[in-house]
């Protein structure tokens, strides 16, 4: 289905020239010393193809270590995991990036973001990294939507009021997705943990007019195409976009940890909805990125948010790219 020429992973700032990725003259520490929970950059841009893509740190959540995080697996093994990626071991850090493409003289956002204060204390950032990055929220006309768990959604809407912070730009979902928080019979039937999420988005969402609901295999603008990804929620979503010489998919949470994820893709998270539909999930789009050589960002990997898998196996494998 993908073709395209493999990128190697960058590295170094003389590689970051070399294909044209711009951010603060700050560089990580060298690979071999532990990531650092919060990246020395605010914002990443790379090249790919004739895509111009900008890597935005919204924060991150300092997750206690929890024995139900991952369905029948320790903490001890979760921390081992997380110690192999060189990645700390006092809490499950769980980054969260949010990408806008420039396309077609479009400005389009992927995802919104989890809201100043509304998702995590350490998740306040996007603001004032989009603006660092010289990207205006009113330019922005277009935002695909994965799904809607918090950390996606709520910066559509301010906090406090729930006003649309986006009422002029064309909002993109899947509809199974859509209807399915919309529903009004959901609300009674979630488990406790999520009846106020679900709340907030049954009280606001239908109120919008600018949803443009699709359907798995839409090409929902010039270039880029939802596929259907569940599991995670009944209408998770990923976003290829043909960008002429290579391609890219944004890959949202199908492989939301990959510090736990690649190296145990049958984990199930206590956050998918549907755990075996999850696994299959993930198998059948990092299969098919590896394949077809597709460039791939998700919402939490280790900023900026992208990097390569390689497949041993049934197990992966996954290499961040370091700035």
């Amino acid at each position: 289905m993908f073709n395209m020429t493999r990128r190697m992973v960058l590295g170094s700032a003389a590689a970051a020239a070399a294909f044209g990725i711009a951010g603060k003259l700050e560089f990580a520490p060298a690979a071999h010393a532990e990531t650092p929970v919060e990246p020395l950059v605010g914002f990443y841009k790379y090249k790919v193809g004739s895509l111009e893509v900008t890597a935005v740190y919204d924060g991150i959540w300092r997750k206690p270590h929890d024995p139900a995080f991952i369905k029948d697996v320790s903490v001890d093994d979760t921390k081992a995991a997380l110690a192999k990626a060189g990645l700390t071991t006092e809490f499950m850090p769980i980054p969260l990036t949010v990408v806008v493409l420039q396309m077609n003289g479009r400005t389009i956002m992927m995802d919104a973001g989890s809201g100043v204060g509304q998702w995590q204390a350490n998740a306040t950032h996007l603001p004032a990294n989009m603006k660092a990055a010289g990207i205006d929220y009113k330019a922005i006309d277009t935002i695909m939507i994965s799904h809607f768990h918090p950390d996606h959604v709520w910066g559509l809407m301010e906090k406090g009021t729930n006003a649309p912070v986006f009422p002029n730009a064309e909002l993109i979902v899947n509809a199974t997705e859509y209807n399915w928080w919309t529903d009004p019979n959901r609300l009674a039937k979630l488990p406790e943990g999520r009846k106020p999420a679900g709340k907030r988005i049954a009280e606001n969402f239908p109120k919008w007019k600018n949803w443009k609901l699709v359907d798995d295999g839409t090409e929902v603008v010039p270039g880029i195409r939802i596929m259907a990804a569940p599991g995670h929620t009944p209408g998770h979503s990923v976003y290829h976009v043909d960008a002429g010489s290579e391609q890219f998919l944004v890959s949202a949470d199908t492989m939301y940890v990959p510090a736990l994820l690649a190296p145990h893709p049958e984990w199930q998270g206590s956050y998918d909805q549907d755990g075996p539909m999850a696994i299959a999930t993930r198998h059948k789009i990092i299969d098919q990125v590896i394949a077809d050589n597709v460039r791939i960002c998700g919402s939490h990997f280790p900023f900026p948010g992208t990097g390569s898998f390689v497949k041993d196996g049934n197990v992966y494998a996954f290499t961040p790219t370091q700035i």
